[in-house]
C-alpha cells in the first residue's frame, strides 16, 4: 500500500465533506417539496370539500327556512328565526374560539407540517 502524501488525504476529505453537504442539501430540498405538496394537496382537497359542503348547506337552508316560514305562515319569518338560530350559535363558538377552534387548527397544522 502506498503512502498518499498527507495534501492529498486533506483534498480528499474536503471533496468527501462537499459532496456529503451538497447531497444533505438536496435531500433537505426534497423533503420540503414534499411537505409543501403534501400540505397544498391537503389544502385543494378541504376546499374542495368545503365547496361542495358550503352548496349543500346553503340550499339545506334555504329550504329550512321556506318551511318555516311555511309553519308560521310569513315566510320572511322562517329566515328571520333560521338567522337568530345561527347568530346564536356563532356567538357561543365566538365565545369559546380560544378553547376549542385555535388550539384545534394549531394542533392539526403543527401535525401536519412534522
Amino acid at each position: 500500500m502506498s503512502k498518499q502524501p498527507t495534501l492529498t488525504l486533506i483534498e480528499s476529505l474536503f471533496s468527501q465533506s462537499k459532496d456529503y453537504i451538497e447531497n444533505r442539501i438536496e435531500l433537505l430540498k426534497l423533503k420540503a417539496v414534499d411537505k409543501s405538496a403534501s400540505v397544498f394537496s391537503a389544502v385543494v382537497s378541504g376546499v374542495i370539500f368545503f365547496v361542495v359542503f358550503f352548496i349543500f348547506f346553503v340550499i339545506l337552508n334555504i329550504g329550512l327556512a321556506l318551511l318555516i316560514g311555511d309553519l308560521v305562515g310569513k315566510s320572511y319569518l322562517g329566515f328571520l328565526l333560521l338567522a337568530a338560530f345561527y347568530l346564536i350559535i356563532g356567538l357561543v363558538l365566538f365565545a369559546g374560539r380560544n378553547t376549542w377552534m385555535k388550539s384545534t387548527f394549531t394542533g392539526m397544522i403543527i401535525k401536519k407540517f412534522l
